[in-house]
């Protein structure tokens, strides 16, 4: 497996990823980060840019809602928070990945040559 910097994301991945990642309860986010990395194997590690530009874009959506908050390393750091429209979009969207991982399964998967 490649080294996750060179494992780039599908347009959309991050926004379901974040989602999902709050949807356990609010977190910074260094801890969505670090979830998404040590929940894929470490297979995907996002970039801060790339993060909290999805965040922000999140909460202006009212997909997620930031508020300044101590970390557990005694800093000031901003959590963050899954919203109702953004367990909304979290279903939908889960569901359009996993159907599309399980297709993407089926092609790398077959025997047949193509015709």
């Amino acid at each position: 497996m490649p080294p996750a910097e060179e494992m780039g994301l599908l347009h959309g991945t991050l926004d379901v990823l974040v989602l999902k990642a709050l949807a356990w309860g609010p977190c910074h986010g260094y801890a969505v980060a670090r979830w998404i990395k040590d929940q894929s194997g470490r297979a995907i590690a996002i970039e801060d840019r790339a993060l909290y530009v999805a965040l922000h874009r999140m909460e202006e959506q009212g997909w997620v809602r930031g508020a300044w908050g101590i970390s557990e390393n005694n800093r000031r750091a901003r959590y963050y928070q899954l919203t109702a429209k953004g367990r909304q979009q979290l279903r939908p969207k889960s569901r359009h990945w996993s159907a599309y991982a399980q297709a993407v399964f089926k092609v790398l998967g077959s025997t047949e040559a193509p015709a």
